[in-house]
């Protein structure tokens, strides 16, 4: 069982990421302490760059990654880190490569998850550049498995931009239109940390499990760290 006392450093690369996770601690983890590194230029430097996770960005999450590592208060260092960013998975394991402590990919104990259910898996993203590492990533995932997968991947469009706009009821709108267009799946993920409020809604839709990336996450490290 995970110490109570655990320090958990997240790592956002989008603001209406943070607001998700704080939440699925709260439910699932209250006794956790997290703490938010926020470097809001990262998804836009992103998209400038077409959607590459280049040599440079790999360098700006090891500099986070050590950053966040590093932190210590009254003799507690950090437990584990987590990242909420979805585009940047080859950045994040280089991260994980680089310390010693668990660091956690946004979506991987969702994908656990939904490889657990079955082969036949969705994922739907609101940020167009998460979609391709993501789908890279449950496929490298369920190949290391020895099982083969196959991946509806789907974008609802417009839906990011409207919860910029504070407009999250149409975001979540848009999120379970996508999401009741898909059919014959085990399981269908919700890929990026801001989409998780839009479940209850797109749950409504249908009656394959809707599994979204801060609550797996959560409880994922509350399993790992001691």
């Amino acid at each position: 069982m995970a110490d109570a006392a655990c320090r958990i450093m997240l790592i956002h690369a989008v603001r209406e990421a943070m607001a998700p996770v704080q939440q699925a601690f709260r439910a699932l983890w209250p006794e956790a302490e997290t703490h938010d590194l926020l470097d809001a230029s990262l998804a836009p430097d992103l998209a400038a760059g077409g959607g590459a996770v280049d040599r440079a960005m790999t360098d700006r999450f090891l500099q986070l990654g050590q950053y966040a590592a590093g932190t210590r208060v009254d003799g507690r260092s950090t437990a584990a880190i987590l990242f909420t960013c979805s585009a940047f998975g080859p950045a994040i394991e280089a991260v994980q490569a680089a310390l010693p402590i668990p660091v956690l990919k946004p979506n991987e104990a969702a994908f656990e998850q939904a490889l657990a259910a079955g082969r036949r898996i969705g994922i739907v993203v609101t940020f167009a550049p998460s979609l391709p590492p993501l789908t890279a990533e449950l496929s490298a995932m369920a190949k290391a498995r020895g099982a083969g997968v196959t991946i509806d991947g789907r974008i609802a469009a417009g839906a990011m931009e409207r919860l910029r706009e504070g407009r999250g009821d149409d975001h979540d709108a848009l999120v379970a239109e996508t999401v009741k267009t898909m059919s014959g799946l085990d399981a269908i993920v919700l890929g990026q940390f801001s989409m998780a409020r839009a479940a209850p809604p797109a749950r409504a839709t249908t009656a394959i499990p809707v599994l979204t990336t801060p609550e797996s996450a959560v409880e994922r490290l509350k399993e790992i760290v001691r």
